[in-house]
């Protein structure tokens, strides 16, 4: 008897143990964020519906499929949900190991698209076509950038300052300065603002912060009177706050003119779905990717413009919250930069469309048209969902 007690009762514990590791396996799950899922999920949504709008008439007279960009963001969508799902399972802990690596594919991307390998449009050479598929490196820079600054700053913590900041600078000046070469100016921008957040979150010494924003704005007032700006480039930073000048060439801000009149004509309740004359007769230039803010102004005018603002709204107080709650400094470094890139590129893209900033190319995450740009802010959710399943 007490032998077969104890066989079952060694059997019964051996179960509870199996039972155990499986629970601990799945156990991240159980702390999944639905809001942050359901939110994404919803201005992607939001974004289909506007492309398809945005494109209808141009496509239809072209005699093309009107649902051909549409179809190209559902395929995007899909790549970007199993990249949220890989970048949710791995433990985030595990990518201190991969920093290297990562850093240094995206350099060699960020080179290749300077080479004849990479496409050039409007101007601007920020393409590689891999089978069909054009890959914005500079997009998967920004993630590679973000795990690599939260993990040296993370096991640098508590060590003197000027050398783990001279290395951070450094890190982030490399790929920044082959983005500006492109040039995209806007998604070089977006490298600094990042690093800005990441020294302030790993609590960089005040007069480090007051040192680097004297740098800073001595660097933009170098770069506006010197050559390093192309003409152009310069032109397109000042005219917006030109808007009243009559010596100003009005090509310069036909864009941006054309934005306001198209989110103006919304009004409160806006035009109705695939009602916008203005996007329907293409009056606003790349309406369906940097501008895509004007065609949801239009058709459903203030308040549907505010619900939008709002979802971006509910992202960054997930976005904060998970930065605040995570269980150590690289995973607050980590949902930090996140927020920190979307709050940006958000303002900068909603306040070009509505002529209070420079135009300067950044689209509206997860609602411009671009499959890149898609799959990746959707691998930087699962970065956030990462972070906070595993919190505890």
């Amino acid at each position: 008897m007490e032998v077969g007690y104890g066989q079952d009762r060694t059997q019964r514990l051996m179960r509870e143990r199996v039972q155990d590791r499986w629970m601990d396996a799945y156990a991240p799950v159980k702390h999944l964020d639905p809001i942050l899922v359901l939110t994404g999920l919803a201005l992607t949504g939001v974004g289909i519906v506007m492309i398809y709008s945005a494109k209808l008439a141009a496509l239809t007279q072209q005699g093309l499929p009107p649902t051909l960009y549409v179809s190209r963001q559902l395929i995007a969508l899909v790549i970007g949900v199993v990249v949220l799902v890989a970048a949710a399972v791995i433990d985030y802990r595990h990518l201190r190991s991969y920093t290297a690596v990562l850093y240094a594919g995206s350099l060699a991307f960020l080179v290749l698209v300077l080479t004849p390998l990479g496409t050039a449009r409007g101007g601007s050479q920020r393409w590689i076509v891999l089978g069909g598929f054009q890959l914005q490196p500079s997009e998967v820079a920004k993630v590679a950038v973000l795990i690599t600054l939260a993990a040296w700053l993370h096991e640098r913590k508590g060590e003197p300052w000027p050398p783990t900041l001279g290395i951070a600078l450094g890190l982030t000046v490399l790929p920044m300065g082959l983005v500006f070469l492109q040039p995209d100016l806007g998604t070089s921008l977006v490298f600094l603002w990042l690093l800005a957040v990441l020294l302030l979150v790993a609590n960089l010494p005040a007069r480090y912060l007051v040192g680097l924003g004297i740098a800073g704005v001595g660097a933009v007032v170098f770069a506006l009177t010197q050559d390093v700006l192309d003409q152009y480039q310069l032109n397109r930073l000042t005219a917006f706050a030109r808007a009243g000048d009559p010596s100003l060439d009005r090509t310069l801000r036909f864009q941006t003119e054309q934005s306001e009149i198209a989110i103006g004509s919304g009004q409160m309740f806006g035009k109705g779905l695939f009602q916008g004359t203005q996007t329907a007769l293409a009056f606003v230039p790349e309406n369906h990717t940097d501008f895509i803010f004007t065609v949801v102004g239009e058709e459903f005018g203030f308040l549907g413009a505010g619900a939008v603002l709002a979802l971006f709204l509910v992202l960054i107080w997930r976005g904060l919250r998970i930065a605040v709650l995570a269980k150590d400094l690289f995973g607050t470094l980590l949902a930090a930069g996140v927020v920190a890139m979307l709050a940006m590129q958000v303002f900068i893209n909603v306040g070009m469309n509505v002529g209070i900033m420079p135009v300067t190319g950044i689209p509206l995450p997860f609602v411009s048209y671009g499959g890149t740009s898609l799959i990746v802010w959707f691998g930087l959710m699962g970065l956030l969902l990462n972070v906070h399943m595993r919190r505890f």
